[in-house]
């Protein structure tokens, strides 16, 4: 199964959870922190990583870094699952897909605009005015620069992408030459 599959259900389950109990901000603050900190750990992530660490081992790390930061009951206990499933080490990714499942669930999307130039705030507005009509959502808009689309954009909006790119039509327009 892939992560991206395992991450929309671990974050999805874990929307359900905070939203009940209205703890949506300090969970996703808590899980944040504790990402970044099993990732910038490297002794820690291979403890949580390695096979060869029996999980009673790891259930006692884990007990005692939860005793030390004192994170919420529902951190916690969320923590316990990922670790008792072996999902621990995927915990940015499921903090991603938590993320955009709370802002969908809010009727907030958000977008990945890729451009071959800085696009002016006209353009940015007009993006965004289409992309909220063609979700009928509020979009958040997230710009990046990559030179090599040579113009036109890349739009990112969930797993859908809309590539207007001149790279793109290019490579179209040279298979259709080449495939007659």
């Amino acid at each position: 199964m892939s992560i991206e599959v395992i991450a929309r259900r671990y974050g999805s389950a874990l929307a359900d959870v905070v939203l009940k109990t209205g703890e949506t901000e300090s969970v996703k603050l808590e899980l944040i922190e504790w990402a970044g900190l099993i990732e910038t750990n490297d002794s820690l992530y291979e403890a949580f990583s390695n096979p060869a660490i029996t999980h009673a081992k790891k259930e006692n790390v884990l007990e005692s870094l939860i005793e030390k930061t004192r994170p919420s009951k529902t951190t916690a206990n969320f923590l316990r699952i990922l670790l008792r499933n072996g999902r621990l080490t995927e915990l940015s990714e499921i903090n991603e897909r938590f993320a955009e499942e709370l802002e969908e669930r809010s009727g907030i999307v958000t977008a990945e605009i890729i451009s071959a130039r800085e696009l002016p705030a006209t353009e940015r507005s007009d993006l965004q005015t289409h992309l909220e009509k063609l979700t009928g959502k509020r979009v958040n808009l997230n710009f990046s620069i990559n030179k090599n689309i040579i113009g036109g954009v890349v739009t990112r909006v969930g797993s859908t992408v809309y590539d207007g790119s001149v790279r793109t039509k290019l490579d179209n327009l040279k298979e259709q030459l080449v495939n007659g």
